[in-house]
């Protein structure tokens, strides 16, 4: 072909740039063949009329474009007749190194810790465990700050506000207990009328009410509840399941999710409680689920600057601001993770039927979590992998092996680079997303490791299990 004809020469590549929802970024491009990453991030930045220079990841198909155009025509025996599709991805614009040492372990509880979190702003730590008591931790001394009681039973799961003001328990009794985190106290009676054990517990998120007001808790006994704090009142109970609720979230347009051992998924509004609709294709229990927007709905208003906030509406608006941007012009997405291996990918603002199956693991999906920037969808499961999949199109990206036995819980670094996994082999490990290999191997546990979390602010992780202990790790 002759060069000056059509640009098309041989040092050249017709190029397409695609945003991660599949929208074209302007036409395709003749680029030379010595065009690599910097490049195409300033082509980026410039097409999207960034002020401030952003970082970008480029894929072809699943594979991550890491050399010049050229090399991976070569190594890929790519012919120049066929547009080379790129698909753009934002990163995030700072940094979270790997946690790679224990640095307190922290007794304290008398049985095993069955649920740890971080506040919103990554300042404060709690946890719940077996021996009925929920405790609060000091991150700066690293030792125990307030312990508890109030539960007559294992504390199941915990859960803190957006604004970071409140902590509610939930326990294998099903009452919930409301706590102040500065202080340890209890805030007013147990909030009674489950039936059987707490499962999970969501807020409602900070853009839709500052200061956090209302809660949802999902009960083992087929029901979900709404209840507001300021009265101490269960304001509306979605009914409708017929087995256990095993997970509830409350999404950032306004709708709660939940997930039952009927294999269902439910979607109700919240003013009334009304169903809005069903989500069917599990063949059976539904084990969790995760909003690709979890983590600006977590985190509120508090994002890796460290920002304090001197008002409930300054909290508010900055809260939405994020939500607003993290959620762009695309539907907030769901996935739900269930004991019949396989997982679904779904849009309930848009559609009931699934956006993707995605199958794969051998045994029940334990625990799915979107990354940060709901790029990623990760999957743990009892067949002792945790899996890596595209958040937006549901697709298969990799496998992680390196556990022994079932992983029972995962969580992301804030950049959403890594991936932190905790098993029944008494192990945590950190794994690296864009090299897909194992990071970082953290054993230290004498027994099995229940949950994870990793701060917000990417700064510590903190684990615990039947071993009773705290660690808390850094960098």
């Amino acid at each position: 072909m002759d060069a000056a004809g059509g640009n098309g020469s041989s040092s050249s590549v017709m190029c397409q740039l695609v945003s991660a929802e599949g929208e074209h970024l302007g036409a395709a491009l003749y680029l030379p063949h010595n065009v690599g990453p910097p490049q195409l991030q300033d082509i980026v930045n410039q097409l999207l009329h960034n002020e401030d220079k952003l970082p970008y990841a480029f894929y072809v198909g699943d594979e991550e474009l890491s050399v010049q155009l050229g090399a991976f025509m070569q190594r890929n025996n790519a012919t120049a007749e066929v547009t080379l599709r790129i698909v753009y991805q934002p990163q995030a614009v700072f940094r979270i190194r790997p946690v790679n040492r224990c640095s307190a372990t922290i007794a304290g509880h008398t049985e095993a810790v069955l649920a740890v979190s971080f506040s919103p702003d990554g300042r404060c730590l709690a946890s719940g465990s077996g021996d009925t008591t929920v405790r609060f931790w000091d991150l700066s001394t690293q030792t125990p700050l307030y312990t508890c009681k109030g539960h007559k039973n294992w504390v199941l799961c915990i859960a803190w506000s957006p604004d970071g003001k409140h902590l509610v328990s939930g326990s294998k009794s099903g009452e919930l207990i409301l706590w102040d985190p500065k202080t340890g106290n209890q805030l007013g009676t147990p909030l009674t009328g489950h039936r059987k054990w707490i499962t999970a517990v969501s807020w409602e998120p900070v853009h839709l009410q500052s200061p956090s007001r209302r809660f949802v808790s999902a009960s083992k006994d087929g029901d979900a509840r709404i209840w507001d704090i300021t009265t101490k009142k269960c304001v509306i109970s979605l009914s409708g399941h017929t087995n256990a609720v095993t997970c509830v979230k409350w999404g950032g347009d306004g709708l709660i999710y939940t997930g039952s051992e009927d294999c269902l998924i439910k979607v109700w509004e919240t003013t009334q409680g009304k169903l809005v609709k069903t989500l069917q294709g599990h063949g059976h229990w539904v084990n969790s689920l995760a909003l690709s927007t979890e983590y600006v709905l977590r985190t509120g208003a508090y994002d890796h600057t460290g920002k304090t906030f001197s008002s409930p509406e300054e909290m508010k608006e900055a809260a939405l601001a994020r939500y607003e941007k993290m959620r762009g012009n695309a539907p907030e997405r769901l996935v739900s993770g269930s004991d019949d291996f396989t997982m679904f990918l779904w849009e309930p603002t848009i559609s009931k039927q699934p956006k993707a199956r995605m199958t794969g693991h051998q045994k029940v999906v334990n625990h799915v979590y979107f990354s940060p920037d709901g790029q990623w969808l990760a999957s743990a499961s009892f067949d002792k992998s945790v899996k890596l999949w595209n958040g937006i199109t549901g697709k298969f990206v990799a496998a992680f092996r390196g556990h022994v036995a079932d992983v029972y819980q995962i969580s992301w670094s804030a950049d959403s680079r890594l991936l932190l996994s905790g098993s029944k082999d008494s192990t945590l490990k950190v794994w690296d997303i864009r090299a897909r290999k194992l990071k970082q191997d953290l054993p230290g546990h004498a027994d099995e490791v229940y949950a994870v979390d990793w701060s917000p602010d990417g700064e510590k992780v903190v684990s615990g299990g039947k071993d009773r202990v705290l660690k808390l790790w850094m960098n």
